[in-house]
Formats: C-alpha cells, sequence, structure tokens
C-alpha cells in the first residue's frame, strides 16, 4: 500500500500561520470598528422595544397600559432602563419600536430587504 503523506510540513506550518495571522487581522479590525457595539445594534434596539411593547399589549385587557404606552411611557421606561440591554444600543430606535408594537403597526424591520 502506498499511503499518502500530504504537504510538506514546512508549507502547512506556513499556510496555517498565515490563516491564523488572517482571522486574527479581521478580528482586530472588527473589535476596532464596532468596539462592543453589534453592526446590526439598532435593529436589535428597534425589535427589543417592539417586542416589549406587543407583550405589554396582549395581556392589557382594558386598554389602559397600551394608552399609557403611547402616551409616553415608552420613553419613560427606557430612561428606568427597563428596556434591558437591548435598548442600550440605540436608546431612540428602542423607543420606536416599543411605540409601534404599542399601535398595533407591523414591526419595520420584517420583510427581506430593508
Amino acid at each position: 500500500m502506498h499511503r499518502h503523506e500530504g504537504p510538506p510540513r514546512r508549507k502547512f506550518i506556513g499556510c496555517a500561520a498565515t490563516a491564523m495571522l488572517l482571522g486574527m487581522a479581521v478580528a482586530a479590525y472588527g473589535i476596532a470598528e464596532f468596539d462592543e457595539r453589534p453592526p446590526w445594534g439598532t435593529d436589535i434596539a428597534y425589535e427589543g422595544g417592539y417586542l416589549q411593547a406587543v407583550r405589554i399589549r396582549q395581556y392589557d385587557l382594558t386598554g389602559e397600559r397600551t394608552r399609557a404606552l403611547l402616551a409616553g411611557e415608552c420613553a419613560a421606561m427606557e430612561r428606568r432602563g427597563m428596556g434591558g440591554d437591548r435598548s442600550v444600543h440605540d436608546p431612540a430606535a428602542w423607543v420606536t419600536g416599543c411605540l409601534d408594537g404599542a399601535a398595533g403597526r407591523p414591526s419595520s424591520n420584517q420583510g427581506i430587504l430593508p
């Protein structure tokens, strides 16, 4: 039987080191560019506010809580920190999503194309 040895060891180590350095360069660029905020942070914030308002609207039997959200409670919730980690990325988008969810409008992030 003939054994296949693969690429020479020196060539393999050189290619693996190059690939590792390229991967580290891409990771360093991503960290430098976006810091700790993901590139889609605005979408995350909007959807967080939207989902919270939709849940409140679904459990609101009398409609009082929904009217309060539309009257400014969304912004007050965000100021009090009730938006959680998602609202940190873009507080204005979180409030916009909250207002859309409270009003019963469809999410602006739905669909294939933005």
